[in-house]
């Protein structure tokens, strides 16, 4: 004897309607400085305090990706830095739900030489920013991207010569 069920969904219009597509492109950076304790690099904290993550936002009209990378350090960490080299670019999917919009985000992120600023500066998106060794920089960050570009600016700073 064989039993077949039958399921009806009822999905509203929106539901049915397939999502939209978008892309975004955003810029950050990796920001250290060297000093008595040695190599420091710059996390911020968001959602919470549930996630550990570099500096990053939105390019806007007009803006180059190093400009934009540049402003974003300045307003999450507080910090003001000059790219010293280009680390790369991330790109990953991310759904918005309530607007049905399935977004491609590309991140272009910069090594940057520490030059000013305070990290109790930071802009209200940001829980908190800090300075931390490469070691529990890495152990920190929470996203896999991000962590690559810490592990890419460590490498890029030993072949200057910091001694990472």
């Amino acid at each position: 004897m064989h039993l077949l069920f039958t399921c009806v969904v009822f999905l509203s219009e929106e539901e049915m309607r397939p999502a939209s597509l978008k892309k975004q492109t955003s810029a950050g950076g990796v920001i250290y400085r060297k000093n008595e304790s040695g190599l420091q690099i710059v996390l911020i904290s968001v959602r919470d305090g549930q996630a550990w993550c570099l500096p990053k936002g939105i390019v806007d009209k007009g803006e180059t990706t190093e400009e934009a990378a540049v402003r974003e350090v300045r307003e999450e960490t507080g910090l003001t830095g000059r790219i010293i080299d280009d680390l790369g670019e991330i790109n990953y999917w991310y759904y918005i739900k309530g607007e049905n919009i399935k977004c491609r985000k590309t991140v272009f992120f910069y090594l940057m030489e520490y030059l000013s600023g305070d990290t109790d500066d930071h802009d209200f998106e940001v829980d908190e920013a800090g300075w931390f060794s490469p070691e529990t920089a890495l152990e920190k960050v929470s996203y896999k991207g991000d962590r690559a570009m810490v592990e890419k600016a460590v490498e890029k700073l030993r072949t200057l010569h910091m001694n990472a």
